[in-house]
């Protein structure tokens, strides 16, 4: 069996492990539906459907609260999670065409992840940073007052940071 087969069945028992832990509480969805997002990386149909098994529910609850919460994800994430906040303040200070460069960039719209899985491009409302309007987030990173300008050097920061852990973990193996 291959690596992937087996890294799949581990996060299928690890999956039911965290279903047994809470099947008899009640008001367990939601903490089933975060362990297996850690677990994941998101929520694909076929974790949703087990877990609505495992939890005796209708997969259209657990479909409801995964599309309901912004927290819950249906697509694989980047490893670099990109947050555009479109609230008012960082809209009318040019947040949109933040977001419109980071697209180009990267060529994914919100929602998606690019195909080496690096980065994922996700908009918002607000993230309560108005004073440095407009922001985004790069997973725990704050980036503000910025222009359009200044996006490709972040994405480039990114970038130049992954390299340089994969020549790290070169010189490791060497």
């Amino acid at each position: 069996m291959s690596c992937t087969g087996c890294c799949a069945d581990n996060k299928l028992k690890e999956l039911e492990k965290i279903i047994e832990k809470y099947k008899d509480i009640r008001g367990a969805l939601i903490p089933v539906l975060h362990e297996a997002q850690e677990l994941y990386g998101y929520l694909p149909l076929s974790v949703q459907k087990k877990i609505a098994e495992g939890l005796n529910i209708p997969l259209s609850e657990v479909y409801g609260v995964v599309t309901f919460y912004t927290q819950f994800s249906l697509n694989p994430k980047g490893k670099y999670k990109i947050s555009v906040c479109l609230g008012t303040a960082c809209y009318v200070k040019g947040a949109g065409e933040i977001y419109d460069k980071i697209s180009e960039i990267l060529n994914i719209k919100s929602g998606e992840c690019t195909p080496d899985g690096l980065f994922s491009l996700d908009a918002c409302r607000c993230i309560g940073a108005c004073g440095l309007a407009p922001v985004i987030t790069i997973n725990e990173d704050v980036h503000g007052r910025l222009t359009v300008d200044d996006v490709p050097g972040i994405i480039q920061k990114y970038i130049d940071k992954e390299k340089e852990a994969k020549d790290q973990e070169k010189l490791v193996e060497a």
